[in-house]
């Protein structure tokens, strides 16, 4: 007879999702490489490892989930009820330190495109990775899709 199986916890789902090659990411660079565009991948000598990095534009990419980077006003991001505390000191380090990445490549020279979990569930590859491309032909150092304009509700 096969042995049962407890419950995953919380602690242990969200232990095993990964930093890197997230649907959203993939859907993200999937669009982007059809359009001719190319990129290194997950830079571990840059401050935050960006998801992409585009050194013939001079940007970086990341493609930042809308949970683990408590994405405001988005209808992905509810802080847990259980465990409030630790969650709210977690995200709060976590939205601190992407603040102090983005910071230090603008310094750097580098220009920083953030793209939220959200647009990649409410766009299409192809319309995601056209804004991606606009952003990197434009002379903008910092943005974010969603912006004012593609707001999710």
């Amino acid at each position: 007879m096969p042995e049962k199986r407890r419950p995953m916890t919380r602690s242990e789902m969200m232990g095993n999702i990964g930093p890197h090659n997230t649907k959203p990411e993939m859907m993200v660079r999937r669009g982007l490489h059809k359009l001719g565009y190319r990129y290194r991948l997950h830079n571990r000598k840059m401050k935050g490892k960006p998801d992409l990095v585009f050194p013939k534009f001079g940007a970086v990419v990341f493609v930042h989930g809308c949970f683990w980077h408590a994405h405001q006003g988005c209808r992905y991001f509810q802080l847990p009820k259980t465990n409030a505390e630790f969650w709210e000191e977690k995200l709060a380090g976590n939205i601190e330190r992407d603040e102090k990445v983005i910071a230090e490549l603008l310094n750097s020279g580098w220009r920083v495109l953030t793209i939220w979990e959200c647009m990649t569930r409410s766009l299409t590859a192809e319309t995601l990775a056209e804004m991606t491309a606009d952003w990197l032909r434009s002379d903008s150092n910092s943005g974010q899709i969603p912006d004012d304009e593609h707001k999710v509700d």
